[in-house]
């Protein structure tokens, strides 16, 4: 290390946080999703169990309370956020999350984060961060709580306490619905917990029992893993099982589920990447002698389909194509899954950069998307058979109201009650009578939405 100023060696920044900074620094820089980059970093580190589960829980804590560390931050310094390099920001952020709710020391939280600021290449802001981080290690996290955001009780409180963007609380406020939105601290609370790493036995191909791990609560195929990486499980590795959240296989039960009227032959995945649920459902259909057409419009995620299905039965093959005009005959499919392109405001816990990623307008170029697809849909299926539409959100715009102004122009189709396919579920229903709204906060899955529209023959 080279020489500084007054004849002393600057310290090398500690590889673990030096990890966390290059994972917020991809984040913001690439727009990559943190629980994707994490291994590929943890990797290059050379990080062991113990530093790549403190990175781990640096980066991705870091990205969960930034809302709430912006405003802590926002006090201490002396000029706006936006006037703070953006790689000393991230660097204070982690920071932050050391000194209020990691169990590290003041004196390393504060020093460590010095030391990875000069070794990022900003020897003048080595002084301005020390002197941050000792105004914010003056009071704890509940001090900080009741100077930043306000009153409890008040939606501007929940917004800054549990680090949600307000149109992201307002439009998770309008899912839950009039008679749930007491539930709201609850899910915001939820988002910012870690999820435990599920895995997903793919019928006729791997057992529940062959995974270690706790079974899930309400699919037959699902398994909490016990710890450990999940590529360490031999039928993980072998393709025989997945990661999948719980919620993810309860969307393919509900399809798989639904009665029909007539053949069952072709299975239609509109949206397939990256492959989860393909994989699962190609599982489902082989069973009952039926196969599975995956399509995919964006050629890389159509090679991550094709890999999640690799060595499967069941499977008619995986085609490059846009959902809104896809390569089928109208009603030549008997069933069809929407897993539709959202916001992924169901998701949060899993991806927590998203919140402060995605924009109110977002939403609305999606929904158009959204409709789009589900019309689609619609028009592939034949007489008796089903579409499953499915978002990884619980944003009314994006699931509700959808599936409703599509049921209001085609008086062929008619809603499923999902409930009844997805009968272990408890208090499940959607907003929309009939369909189904998992919660993190009260199903310990992601918040997906499902409704089944049938075709009248």
């Amino acid at each position: 290390m080279a020489e500084r100023g007054g004849g002393g060696k600057a310290r090398a920044a500690d590889p673990a946080r030096r990890a966390a900074w290059e994972v917020l620094k991809t984040v913001r820089v690439d727009d990559a999703y943190a629980n994707l980059v994490l291994p590929a970093v943890i990797e290059h580190f050379r990080l062991d169990q113990r530093d790549a589960a403190f990175t781990t829980e640096l980066a991705s804590g870091t990205l969960r309370w930034r809302g709430l560390y912006d405003a802590i931050l926002a006090t201490c310094v002396d000029r706006a956020l936006s006037r703070v390099e953006a790689r000393v920001l991230d660097a204070l952020r982690l920071g932050v999350h050391q000194l209020l709710a990691m169990r590290v020391p003041t004196h390393a939280a504060i020093s460590a984060t010095v030391d990875l600021v000069r070794d990022i290449g900003n020897e003048g802001a080595a002084g301005f961060t020390n002197a941050v981080l000792r105004k914010v290690s003056a009071r704890d996290r509940d001090e900080w709580v009741a100077e930043v955001a306000g009153p409890a009780g008040t939606r501007k409180h929940l917004e800054v306490a549990l680090s949600h963007p307000a149109w992201v609380v307002e439009e998770l406020a309008r899912g839950l619905g009039p008679t749930r939105v007491d539930e709201l601290a609850d899910l915001l609370q939820a988002d910012n917990d870690p999820p435990a790493v599920t895995l997903v036995a793919r019928p006729g191909r791997a057992e529940p029992a062959e995974l270690p791990g706790t079974p899930t609560r309400y699919s037959p195929y699902g398994v909490v893993l016990d710890g450990g990486r999940p590529s360490a499980v031999a039928a993980v590795a072998e393709g025989r099982a997945g990661v999948q959240d719980e919620g993810s296989q309860l969307v393919a039960l509900a399809l798989a589920r639904a009665g029909l009227d007539g053949p069952d032959r072709t299975w239609f995945d509109m949206c397939a990447g990256p492959g989860g649920k393909s994989a699962l459902l190609a599982a489902l259909a082989a069973e009952r002698g039926a196969v599975l057409l995956a399509g995919e419009r964006a050629p890389h995620r159509a090679g991550l389909v094709r890999k999640a299905l690799a060595g499967a039965s069941g499977v008619a093959g995986v085609v490059v194509a846009d959902g809104a005009r896809p390569p089928l005959r109208p009603g030549s499919v008997d069933r069809v899954l929407v897993d539709a392109p959202c916001t992924g405001l169901g998701a949060l816990r899993r991806r927590p950069e998203a919140r402060w990623r995605r924009r109110y307008d977002d939403m609305m170029n999606l929904v158009l998307l959204q409709r789009s697809l589900l019309s689609s849909a619609l028009d592939l299926v034949r007489p008796g058979g089903v579409v499953a539409y499915a978002t990884c959100s619980p944003v009314y715009a994006e699931t509700s109201q959808v599936v409703g102004s599509l049921l209001g122009g085609r008086q062929d189709f008619v809603l499923d009650d999902a409930t009844q396919l997805l009968p272990e579920v408890p208090d499940a229903e959607g907003t929309l009578a009939g369909t189904v709204q998992l919660w993190p906060h009260r199903h310990g899955t992601d918040a997906m939405f499902v409704a089944v529209l049938r075709r009248w023959d």
